[in-house]
């Protein structure tokens, strides 16, 4: 992997680790010449591919002033990765077959997943993903809870809650189904690939209309408030706000606030939670709750915005 040609501590504080790489990956994703041809023993058996991470990895987190600790794997957890593997859609399998060289589980990490491009000196691209061990123990409502609520800061009524209504699956088949849709964006350039952040490419046809910027969206999609929100601004806006971030966000073709970070979270979000509730019928809803009464509440894919876009992930499920 590629360090962060700035000063990555400070990019961190700003916007948050997973949003800055986030930014980061997005630029040198077309610049890099990458990899090596998958190990044939590997080539079917993706849980073949758990390593410990790559060593570029574990000192970007070092010098954010982490300290990372492999993870191995028990028996259990080792299942359910293999299963997250196996519900993945057909494009995304047979992408990773050749493009995946390995997947890493970490201690001390500050974010949730991290897909690194590898460097092995030849064409074919090449990815190690690396997750936080943690997440094999919490299921897709605990995680997706925990996540959302790092937008919002406590406010004097304890009553005012967030939290998802994402089922109880494990949390890895979110998350990696995330993950891997960053390396068929990588692949395919399902969204324009570009050399600096502020740069306005020829849209793709995921990206039309939507974006104009890697992390800009077009006008009519541009909101005062939700320009506050955490993976947009890197800052917390009080808990009380909820109910009206979400109805603006209802107004919006996006599926989550983390998708309007960037053109590359917004597929990954797209594709996950389409899956999530399309092909593995679980639900999906962010709730916000003052006590027993129900404030507000997001479902993306009733979102008429939302469901127009969802005919760019066809290809996802064509094999």
């Amino acid at each position: 992997m590629i360090h962060l040609p700035i000063d990555a501590a400070q990019m961190i504080r700003h916007v948050g680790f997973k949003q800055a790489l986030s930014t980061f990956l997005a630029l040198v994703f077309p610049l890099l010449t990458l990899a090596q041809t998958v190990d044939s023993t590997y080539e079917n058996d993706l849980t073949q591919r758990i390593h410990v991470a790559p060593e570029s990895v574990f000192t970007m987190f070092r010098e954010a002033g982490m300290k990372p600790v492999n993870r191995s794997l028990t028996p259990v957890q080792q299942e359910k990765v293999q299963n997250a593997f196996s519900v993945l859609p057909p494009l995304h399998q047979q992408i990773l077959k050749q493009h995946l060289q390995s997947i890493s589980f970490m201690d001390g990490m500050p974010n949730t997943a991290l897909t690194s491009p590898v460097d092995t000196g030849n064409r074919q691209k090449q990815f190690n993903i690396t997750f936080r061990a943690g997440l094999l123990d919490e299921t897709i409502s605990e995680w997706a809870s925990w996540k959302e609520n790092t937008c919002f800061e406590p406010g004097v009524d304890a009553k005012l809650k967030v939290r998802v209504e994402g089922g109880n699956l494990d949390a890895i088949i979110y998350v990696l189904m995330h993950e891997a849709t960053h390396i068929v964006d990588a692949v395919m350039a399902i969204s324009p690939h570009v050399s600096e952040k502020q740069s306005v490419p020829e849209p793709t046809s995921f990206t039309k209309d939507v974006w104009r910027t890697m992390n800009v969206p077009e006008a009519k999609y541009l909101d005062s408030l939700l320009a506050k929100t955490r993976f947009r601004s890197g800052k917390v806006l009080p808990i009380s706000l909820g109910p009206e971030v979400y109805r603006k966000l209802a107004q919006t073709p996006f599926p989550s606030l983390y998708a309007m970070a960037a053109w590359s979270e917004d597929i990954a979000e797209l594709a996950t939670i389409y899956h999530l509730t399309t092909r593995l019928n679980q639900p999906f809803s962010v709730v916000v709750t003052k006590g027993d009464v129900e404030l507000a509440r997001f479902e993306p894919m009733k979102n008429p915005l939302v469901k127009q876009r969802l005919k760019q992930l066809t290809i996802f499920y064509t094999k």
